[in-house]
This record gives structure tokens, C-alpha cells and sequence, in this order.
């Protein structure tokens, strides 16, 4: 009787100190594991940054859920505004046809519905910019007839003439104009921000990915407030930022 009483007493021991090592060795590893860097302030350089605002038109922000394109006009609105207070050059990229859509070839996949709808074809109501984010005197209109907004368009001419270095970007969608933009300014050196609750697509899951797993890779991400607070910080003595 003795002898059961001492083993299951010594049973018990040795399992109340496995449980016991097994936390401290827990403990251990969640103390030895790498910590995620904290997110540093986002600064802008004022004379080296542009804001493109980009496929903000009637048409395509229709393809959202009405409570996403008030989102991302409330957003658009409010980056515009602090950019003009800040001024810097406000760029718009839109995509245009003209009539009888000759810039779209049969082979392109995107596009070639293009001619059978009659969507964002040039002086239609569907392809002019939303009322709620509508170009200002001096603001820069750029008309692309493809995906990216360097694609068929002059904007490297403009940036490079404007000595811009630094690109603030958000778009309709995300997966579209943002996504190829992205890609291809990154390829020409361009320091990038993306704004991503300014931007948006039809399946959030890829907004999602895109934007926390992809863009992070090649630009900065960042949310509406986040800009904006950068954007109203007051500039350095002896500096544009």
C-alpha cells in the first residue's frame, strides 16, 4: 500500500514539474523570438513628391459597393486636400477611348469588350472624374489607354520635368491601375507610398494580399491618416520635408 501511495505521489511530481518545464521552455521561446520592427513616421519631401490619383472616374468607382466608393472618396478628398494645403503637384490618371475605340486591339483580353459596351469612352458622363475629387486649376490631367499609368501616356516626362522622386499613389483598383503602376515605378527607381484605404478593388481578398503582402516589398504602405499627418507635419528648418 505504501509502495502505491509513494509512486503514484512520485507520478504526480514528475508530471506537475514536465508541465512546469514545458512553460518556462514556452516562456523562453516567445522571449527569444524575433519582434517585428516598429513602423517608422512616414516623412515626405515636399519638393520631390507628387500625388496621381488614378481611375477616380464615374464608371469604374460604380463597380463598388456603394459603401466602399464612399470610403474611398471620404479618403481621395481628404489626401487632396492636404496635398493642395502642402502644395504638391496633384497628378490624375485616367483611362480614356476615343471614338470607335482604335487604341484597343481585339488581342487585348481587357479591353476588347470595351467596344461592344461603350464604357469610358472620351466625353461620356462614365469616364469623367468624380465631382467629389474633380481636378483643381493647376492640377494635371494624364489620359492612359491602358492598365498602368505610365503606359501610353507622358507621365515620365512630367515627373522628370517636376524633379519628382517620390510618388503618393492610390487608385480603382487595386489589382489594376495600383498594381501595374506600382511595379513598373518601382522598376525606374521611384520611392513609392501607397495609400491603401484610398484604393480599392472588387475582391477585397486581393486588396488584402496586394497591399500586406505584395506592395510592402516595393513601397511604403500607409493609411489615409497616416499621409495626411505626415503631410501636415511642419517642414524641417532648412529642409522640404
Amino acid at each position: 500500500m505504501r509502495t502505491a501511495v509513494k509512486s503514484a505521489l512520485l507520478v504526480a511530481a514528475l508530471t506537475a514539474l514536465s508541465s512546469l518545464q514545458g512553460k518556462q521552455a514556452a516562456a523562453a521561446d516567445k522571449q527569444d523570438a524575433p519582434k517585428k520592427p516598429a513602423k517608422s513616421e512616414l516623412t515626405i519631401d515636399r519638393g520631390r513628391t507628387a500625388v496621381l490619383i488614378m481611375d477616380y472616374e464615374n464608371q469604374i468607382l460604380g463597380m463598388l459597393p456603394e459603401k466602399t466608393q464612399t470610403a474611398v472618396l471620404d479618403n481621395a478628398s481628404a489626401i487632396l486636400k492636404e496635398a493642395r494645403q502642402a502644395h504638391l503637384p496633384i497628378i490624375y490618371v485616367v483611362v480614356r477611348f476615343r471614338d470607335g475605340y482604335p487604341e484597343v486591339s481585339r488581342q487585348n483580353k481587357r479591353f476588347a469588350g470595351l467596344k461592344e459596351s461603350g464604357r469610358l469612352r472620351e466625353g461620356t458622363p462614365g469616364a469623367e472624374i468624380s465631382v467629389r475629387v474633380a481636378p483643381q486649376p493647376g492640377d494635371i490631367v494624364v489620359t492612359k489607354r491602358r492598365v498602368g499609368a505610365f503606359s501610353t501616356t507622358d507621365l515620365e516626362s512630367i515627373l522628370r520635368a517636376n524633379n519628382i522622386s517620390t510618388l503618393a499613389l492610390f487608385g480603382i483598383s487595386t489589382s489594376g491601375v495600383v498594381l501595374s503602376t506600382v511595379r513598373w515605378a518601382a522598376d525606374m527607381d521611384y520611392q513609392l507610398v501607397v495609400v491603401s484605404d484610398a484604393s480599392a478593388d472588387m475582391d477585397d481578398e486581393v486588396h488584402r494580399v496586394l497591399t500586406e503582402k505584395v506592395f510592402p516589398g516595393q513601397a511604403t504602405v500607409v493609411s489615409t491618416h497616416e499621409f495626411v499627418k505626415a503631410l501636415a507635419a511642419k517642414p524641417e528648418r532648412g529642409g522640404n520635408k
